[in-house]
């Protein structure tokens, strides 16, 4: 089953079972995913499924901590329980020592030297790990690979 069947599924299942947590986040990314497809003029696969759904998670985790800040504690729960359902749609993520060893493949590969090579590193690492991890620690990693030469 492909993720929009997926997420067409649960949409179903949440408006019987009058989860509106649940609900509102399904139909927000498949409002994304229609979005993305009007303007782009294609189907998603599931990667461009994944990624809307990393894009929404991303929104998310950038308002937290405003809601802490605020001591809104009873939008944290709601917050938080929106990132697990958006959590649970992704594929595993890689770890700290997985996008490293696809750095150190990507600066291998690009006979970077510097920090003025970031550019054609992150081209080659974003494309192997777009879904899988988020870009802010990727960028992290690379910026520490390439200091470190």
């Amino acid at each position: 089953m492909s993720l929009k069947q997926q997420l067409f599924e649960d949409l179903k299942e949440s408006m019987k079972s009058k989860d509106t947590v649940r609900k509102e986040i399904v139909q927000m990314v498949r409002a994304g995913v229609l979005q993305v497809e009007k303007d782009t003029k294609t189907e998603l696969d599931d990667q461009g499924v994944t990624a809307v759904i990393a894009k929404e998670l991303k929104k998310l985790n950038d308002v937290l901590p405003d809601y802490v800040r605020s001591g809104r504690a009873d939008k944290l729960d709601e917050i938080n329980r929106k990132i697990d359902i958006l959590k649970s749609y992704l594929p595993e993520q890689l770890t700290e020592e997985q996008i490293q060893e696809i750095v150190d493949a990507a600066v291998t590969e690009t006979g970077a030297k510097s920090m003025k090579d970031m550019g054609r590193v992150m081209g080659i690492v974003t494309q192997k790990t777009k879904g899988l991890a988020d870009g802010k620690a990727v960028s992290e990693i690379v910026k520490k690979t390439l200091q470190a030469l």
